[in-house]
């Protein structure tokens, strides 16, 4: 499950370990959702600094 260049694949590996059922792409989503959403927030929060910046 491992894939290379994506940094959750450890967490998403760590997560299907313990054998609990859940499956490979809903540990993924698991994982993947709520990094996006704050990857998402930090490039806003990024682009509205810069705008400021350039004002």
């Amino acid at each position: 499950m491992n894939e290379p260049g994506n940094p959750l694949a450890p967490r998403t590996d760590r997560l299907l370990r313990p054998g609990t059922g859940i499956l490979p792409e809903g540990a993924r989503t698991f994982l993947c959702e709520p990094y996006a959403a704050a990857r998402a927030d930090r490039d806003e929060q990024r682009a509205e600094a810069d705008f400021e910046r350039e004002e």
